[in-house]
């Protein structure tokens, strides 16, 4: 049933490799817990997977990736019941420990303005460095996630805009500025040159190959790190940035769901918060009582 899940998952779904990927962890994890029990899953009730909960709590899972594993099981016990397989969802007896609510990490605009007006010394002037820097761009400009940079492709760079495809294989076309668009015409120049210009990826490696996640990760951690003092610099938290300076500066929050691609209004609301302890800093500066 766990291989039928899978599938389901992959073909019907169409979830990314890297859901996927968690989502056969997580469960594979319940199931050898409940071998271990000598239960099979059609007997599994809601006291067993409580008592997952309390083993992995004691083990030093943290509360988020508990949450992560729970609403895998959540998934896959719908499935179940879907397939006849069970009658009844032992999930809807399960609470799920309740997680610390952080603020997004973000990049202040000063940093961001920094890295641009000094892009001569931060980012050489060859394939690398421009390369970098488009992607320094596209990841600020753009708030794109990690997954749709790497999937660009050189037909879906538009003459306003570049499609993006999202979580679920859900397209969505994003508007680029002139700055980004002129960023882009001068990679594409050094890419050129260097014979790569039909490549079936947009953004390449040094060899000329498909871009990879850790190179990604370690471009923008290095970057961010000669511009700021915040210690997660990922591509995420420049997502983040993007969001957070579009709402500082009076973007609507249904405007920032559609760029971002976000299914809900619920996740773009948490960039308000951001907003509002910006607004509290100003009004106890600016306000006679506001100390």
């Amino acid at each position: 049933m766990l291989e039928k899940f899978i599938d389901y998952l992959k073909f019907e779904k169409r979830y990314s490799h890297h859901t996927i990927t968690a989502y056969t962890k997580d469960l594979s994890q319940f199931h050898a817990f409940a071998e271990s029990c000598d239960i099979k899953i059609e007997a599994v009730d809601h006291s067993i997977i409580r008592s997952w909960m309390v083993d992995m709590i004691e083990g030093g899972v943290s509360n988020r990736s508990v949450n992560r594993k729970l609403a895998s099981l959540r998934t896959y016990f719908k499935f179940l019941m879907k397939q006849g397989v069970r009658q009844d969802n032992p999930m809807l007896k399960v609470v799920a420990p309740k997680m610390k609510t952080s603020l997004p990490t973000f990049v202040e605009h000063s940093a961001m303005d920094q890295m641009n007006v000094n892009h001569e010394d931060i980012f050489s002037d060859d394939f690398p460095g421009q390369r970098d820097r488009l992607i320094i761009e596209l990841f600020y400009q753009t708030g794109m996630r990690l997954s749709e940079l790497i999937g660009i492709r050189p037909q879906d760079i538009k003459q306003d805009a570049i499609l993006l495809t999202g979580k679920r294989n859900k397209q969505r076309l994003v508007p680029i500025s002139n700055s980004l668009k002129q960023q882009i015409d001068r990679y594409n120049v050094f890419k050129t040159e260097q014979g790569w210009k039909n490549r079936e990826n947009f953004i390449l490696t040094n060899k000329g190959e498909k871009l990879y996640q850790k190179l990604v990760y370690r471009t923008v951690n290095n970057y961010l790190g000669r511009v700021t003092s915040v210690t997660k610099r990922s591509p995420h938290v420049l997502r983040h940035t993007f969001a957070t300076h579009m709402l500082n500066n009076g973007a609507s929050l249904d405007a920032i769901k559609e760029i971002l691609g976000h299914a809900n209004l619920a996740a773009t609301q948490v960039y308000t918060h951001n907003t509002i302890t910006k607004l509290k800093q100003v009004h106890q500066r600016a306000h006679p009582r506001g100390a």
